[in-house]
């Protein structure tokens, strides 16, 4: 594993596809075995077999944490034991499947939280998953796949990983296995074929992660640039060009959460201080308005995503929206394109259109909330 984490943290290895089948677990557990010859101490903390027996070949010899049994409505549901594996404590854990929901009752609900764990008792992890399930390019895969996945990763998580294996193979190749029977039974792939697995959505998604996979070696590299002769870089490369901010304008409305997950993309590439800020009327006669549910989900969406948050209190909400912007030092807005008008904040035109003429010194992007024609709520896994 690479040794640019912080000391007495665990190094994470992920190993990303852009579909099943591609080999990623195959690929992580012959390096396991690599590592087991080689004297190191390694764990497999969960492995979905899927039923590829050559994937199940790779697992001989190598000592499985067993999983522990969750009751869920009346059955017995098995899940990684993360407690079990931090009280084992290998040098090194195997764990598939990263954006796993966990059931509930689990004392984490994400598998990647309790992959978290892992690393901050220092245990080093393999683990897999396809670009799919990247959180902010939800939208996105949305768009080209007609599916929208609900299983998703933080993007920091996989921005922090010590290293990013890109499990490789054309999509002809991929249909071609599921064809012959290779990644589900016959009449599952006959189904798959016909809507995720179609050549041009595999295409898509093979070119995500592919660029993933090169946006992380970027960024590492990056990280393990020596200082100015100064001893101080300012922002990219040693520039003294000012450091990019960006603000994310929260609302209740359901295209704020693509909204917050374009911010914080753009805000990664740019490797820019990222702000989601939400505007409530004032207090009226002692009562002040609760913010609606929607509104404080979205916000806890963007604490999840490593996102400042910030609630302000005004009559004026896009001219309190640019007054923070101008103390804080933004430099890029993000609005989304209303559709309706929310009936706890008082405007007196479009917010997004009065943010464009009183930001007139800031780059204000106006957010259209695209919806592709047909959204099934799942995919193969």
């Amino acid at each position: 594993m690479a040794a640019t984490r912080p000391e007495n943290k665990g190094g994470l290895k992920i190993f990303l596809g852009y579909a099943a089948g591609v080999g990623k677990t195959y690929k992580m557990l012959e390096e396991a075995q690599q590592l087991r010859a080689q004297g190191r101490d390694i764990a497999v903390g969960y492995f979905e077999p899927h039923g590829r027996q050559e994937t199940i070949a790779k697992l001989a010899g190598l000592e499985v944490v067993p999983r522990r049994l969750v009751p869920y409505r009346g059955c017995d549901f098995e899940e990684m034991d993360a407690d079990a594996i931090l009280a084992r404590r290998p040098e090194i854990c195997v764990v598939d499947e990263l954006p796993h929901t966990n059931v509930p009752g689990s004392r984490r609900g994400k598998r990647w939280e309790d992959v978290v764990a892992l690393l901050d008792a220092g245990i080093d992890v393999l683990t897999t998953m396809n670009i799919q399930h990247l959180e902010g390019l939800n939208d996105h895969v949305r768009e080209i796949s007609g599916i929208q996945v609900r299983e998703t990763v933080p993007d920091w998580i996989v921005e922090e990983a010590s290293e990013i294996v890109a499990v490789d193979l054309t999509p002809r190749a991929l249909l071609n296995r599921l064809a012959r029977g290779v990644v589900y039974p016959m009449e599952k792939a006959a189904h798959a074929m016909e809507n995720f697995f179609r050549e041009p959505t595999l295409a898509a998604l093979r070119e995500m992660a592919l660029r993933q996979a090169a946006h992380a070696v970027d960024a590492r590299q990056s990280r393990l640039a020596l200082p100015s002769a100064s001893g101080t870089a300012e922002g990219e490369g040693g520039s003294n060009e000012p450091r990019e901010r960006i603000l994310i304008h929260m609302t209740d409305s359901p295209a704020t959460s693509a909204l917050i997950r374009r911010g914080r993309r753009v805000a990664d590439y740019l490797k820019a201080d990222c702000f989601a800020v939400a505007v409530l009327p004032p207090a009226d006669g002692g009562h002040t308005h609760r913010p609606p549910d929607a509104l404080e989900e979205h916000l806890a969406f963007a604490r999840r995503l490593h996102i400042e948050t910030h609630r302000l209190r005004a009559g004026d909400e896009a001219e309190a929206l640019v007054d923070f912007a101008r103390l804080n030092g933004i430099t890029q807005i993000l609005v989304a394109k209303p559709r309706r008008r929310s009936p706890w904040l008082f405007y007196k035109h479009a917010t997004a259109m009065r943010v464009v003429e009183l930001a007139k010194d800031m780059q204000v992007t106006v957010v259209a909330e695209r919806r592709p024609a047909e959204t099934p709520t799942g995919t193969p896994t």
